[in-house]
């Protein structure tokens, strides 16, 4: 006799084999990073601290949710373990080499309470909009030698 849940081919069982559980939730959430976004320059000469703050903020898309993606500074810098002053300027970078787009400016609410900014992810369609993928056009401004 075949072990419990043993039943296929190998054991001749003609016992089907059960339906998959529509209701189990599955393995968990993880962040999916394409090859191509790092086989890009922009990707490859970034640093680990704006490299960690896109996976944060790729952590809240659903699928769906592209251009209104939100994620404060104070958040972000609780996550990543970080000063929120650190954060800003990796914001700027990732804006700068094109990896996400601002969609709504942060701005004080009518009672008081501030908004953060809205962003988009580049490499995702967004609005019915194709992905615009900026971060493959971006290359490294290169210094010329300085004249003495």
């Amino acid at each position: 006799m075949p072990p419990a849940g043993a039943c296929g081919a190998l054991w001749g069982c003609s016992v089907a084999a059960k339906r998959y559980k529509h209701h189990k939730r599955g393995t968990g959430k993880f962040v999916q990073l394409r090859e191509y976004l790092q086989a890009s320059e922009a990707w490859a000469t970034m640093r680990p601290g704006p490299r960690a703050l896109y996976v944060e903020i790729k952590r809240r898309f659903n699928g769906s949710n592209n251009g209104s993606l939100y994620l404060s500074h104070r958040d972000a810098a609780i996550a990543l373990n970080v000063a929120r002053n650190t954060v800003a300027g990796w914001f700027r970078e990732l804006e700068a080499r094109g990896f996400i787009r601002k969609t709504a400016a942060h701005y004080l609410g009518p009672s008081g309470i501030g908004q953060a900014s809205l962003y988009a992810l580049e490499e995702e369609t967004c609005d019915g909009k194709p992905a615009t993928k900026g971060f493959m056009r971006w290359k490294q401004k290169t210094e010329s030698p300085r004249k003495i």
